[in-house]
């Protein structure tokens, strides 16, 4: 058991914190013990963990919460293997191993179907880890990404850098920054980023298909983010409007 110098126990999120990145650190020794990981693969990884903690863990204490719930748990088993995937691809880039890479990479993309039903079926689904959710599909896209992109080019880069760019336009334009309605078809797309990539990352499929795969991805990725990026800007209009008529109108 964990005690602080003062005697006391720590929170229950600093314990999941420690617990999350032990669990980190165990697998990386599990990876260089079976396929090898360098120094180079252990920094990524463990660099990761702890700013995703840092991170996570500043967001759950100014939302009021006091330990992870069930679907974050989850989560946070998705962005372990996550890390695993991260230090394998940044110590061994092209030369990475596909089948352990495929290993951690298709239970991390799975497990994306089962935190959201957790965190409705137990009633505990919240922003925090909503945006928790996203991010660790973002981050295992890009590291994805990276890796297929030193087998077929580094066009396939855009797959994983698409959401980062819609990000920072909408640090740059607010009318992007507005919610958008449910889709299916966007959480289909997002769902076959993924597929497609491990398909092209476990050299399974001869080249001229694995690159075919990944650019029909690619263009159904860039067909949703601009329906997603007309939608805002057609619903943001009548605001915009309303903001120039008041201005205008105070410049009288």
């Amino acid at each position: 058991m964990l005690i602080t110098q003062d005697g006391r126990r720590p929170n229950a999120l600093i314990r999941q914190a420690l617990t999350g990145t032990a669990a980190q650190l165990a697998l990386l020794a599990a990876l260089g013990a079976t396929v090898g990981l360098g120094a180079v693969g252990w920094l990524a990884a463990t660099a990761a963990a702890v700013a995703v903690w840092a991170v996570l863990l500043r967001a759950l204490r100014r939302s009021g919460a006091r330990s992870l719930g069930p679907a974050d748990r989850v989560t946070m088993a998705r962005a372990t293997l996550t890390g695993g995937v991260l230090a394998l691809v940044a110590d061994s880039g092209p030369h990475t191993a596909p089948l352990a890479l495929v290993t951690l990479s298709v239970p991390a993309l799975a497990l994306d179907a089962v935190d959201g039903k957790v965190a409705r079926r137990t009633g505990t689904a919240s922003a925090v880890g909503a945006r928790f959710d996203m991010e660790t599909d973002a981050l295992l896209i890009l590291v994805l990404s990276v890796f297929v992109s030193t087998l077929h080019g580094v066009w396939a880069l855009a797959v994983g850098a698409m959401r980062y760019a819609f990000a920072a336009l909408a640090l740059a334009l607010p009318w992007m920054r507005a919610p958008l309605p449910p889709s299916f078809a966007r959480k289909t797309v997002a769902a076959l980023q993924g597929i497609a990539l491990v398909l092209a990352a476990s050299t399974l499929l001869p080249p001229p298909l694995a690159t075919a795969v990944v650019g029909l991805a690619l263009a159904l990725l860039v067909w949703s983010f601009g329906r997603d990026t007309i939608w805002l800007w057609q619903s943001s209009r009548p605001q915009l409007a309303l903001q120039g008529l008041r201005l205008g109108g105070s410049g009288e």
